[in-house]
């Protein structure tokens, strides 16, 4: 087996090894840490509450490539479930299982290793690497790389590329690429209406009654029609609920949670003005509370997606496909410094999931690939 497979697989074993549930980091930074100081990076911890962040970088001048992940994952789900700990990283039938395995602590191997390379065969490259890792991008997000980010644009500091590592591919190592991501914006409305007995509707309002109109116009709405990169924005109703469990009263109030995933032809302020006219035109008594989870952010066909897919075409013999499908990245906060973004990983099918697992012949092209990258971006 080549020293570099033996490497990745190895370190991906050692952190899958390490229980970071988020946001605790287990140590997985320490380990990552202490592959990238002989290789003369700069290490800073930009830790924030109980989230563990690092930031790395090598190199001077020239054009600044960033890798970008985390080291956090998802809860086990039911231990008697899983046919090896979740914990104990295994390999069998092809494949190495662990929680992580897929999301995304193959590809921090991955990382570390194709840096590695990269750097003995090129310890005077022009340019420079870095490294942006947390423990916080599968819970609530608030401490992890957006502190980073913020730092970063508080001293005035940009990249020009980054990958972030998460598992993008479908049903084999290389086949999409994500490019860009859509926007979250999600609503709770709450629509006021007058409780009363069921039987005497005329001295009561209900408010189901009342809103069922305006959500059917919002529910048919054409928001966009999307473009090159983006599907049409979507508009979904989450949760619904009235009344006081009895079949008998007529509720006081309705409340409705409801979300839009939303293209680059849209914007924030513009879908909340058009639900707002809606409900207005219909007379609502109501209120809505607003939540942005993130902005749409896209990296159109270019110097990244160019390099990284010629990458995956060396490495794999194929072309990635061009994607922004999916749910929201730390990529939304990483594209406000910098000026390309995209996200490339291993197959996506097991992640979250009971037994979750990456192809043991994905490992070794998968840092192969980042390797690649890393020439056609700083060499090239």
């Amino acid at each position: 087996m080549p020293q570099t497979q033996s490497s990745t697989l190895a370190l991906a074993r050692a952190l899958i090894a390490r229980e970071s549930v988020t946001p605790d980091d287990a140590g997985c930074l320490e380990l990552i840490a202490e592959r990238l100081t002989p290789l003369g990076f700069t290490l800073e911890r930009i830790d924030r509450n109980a989230t563990s962040n690092l930031w790395a970088c090598r190199g001077h001048g020239g054009p600044i490539v960033c890798f970008a992940g985390h080291t956090d994952v998802v809860p086990t789900g039911p231990l008697e479930r899983w046919q090896s700990p979740p914990f104990e990283p295994s390999e069998r039938d092809g494949y190495l299982y662990g929680r992580g395995a897929a999301d995304m602590k193959s590809s921090l191997a991955a990382f570390v290793t194709a840096i590695e390379a990269f750097v003995a065969a090129h310890p005077d490259h022009p340019g420079r690497i870095a490294l942006l890792l947390t423990s916080d991008e599968e819970g609530d997000a608030t401490d992890g790389t957006i502190a980073v980010v913020d730092t970063l644009a508080a001293r005035g500091e940009r990249l020009n590329y980054c990958i972030v590592g998460e598992p993008t591919s479908v049903d084999t190592l290389g086949d999409m690429v994500k490019n860009g991501r859509r926007g979250s914006l999600s609503g709770t409305l709450t629509v006021k209406g007058l409780q009363g007995h069921i039987a005497y509707p005329h001295l009561a309002k209900n408010p189901i009654h009342l809103a069922a109109p305006a959500l059917a116009e919002l529910a048919a709405t054409v928001w966009d029609q999307g473009n090159e990169y983006f599907p049409p924005t979507s508009w979904q109703m989450s949760n619904i609920h009235a009344g006081t469990g009895a079949n008998n009263v007529i509720p006081g109030s309705l409340e409705v949670m409801f979300n839009f995933r939303f293209s680059s032809a849209c914007t924030e302020d513009g879908l909340k003005a058009r639900v707002h006219e809606v409900l207005d035109r219909h007379k609502l008594d109501y209120a809505i509370d607003w939540r942005l989870s993130g902005q749409p952010y896209l990296t159109p066909r270019g110097t990244l997606v160019d390099a990284i897919g010629d990458a995956i075409d060396a490495t794999c013999g194929l072309r990635p496909e061009i994607s922004t499908t999916g749910g929201t990245s730390d990529g939304r906060f990483i594209a406000r410094i910098c000026d390309e973004v995209v996200e490339f990983g291993p197959v996506n099918a097991t992640i979250h999931k009971i037994d979750e697992r990456i192809a043991l012949d994905a490992i070794e092209p998968l840092a192969a690939i980042y390797r690649r990258t890393l020439d056609n971006l700083l060499l090239n």
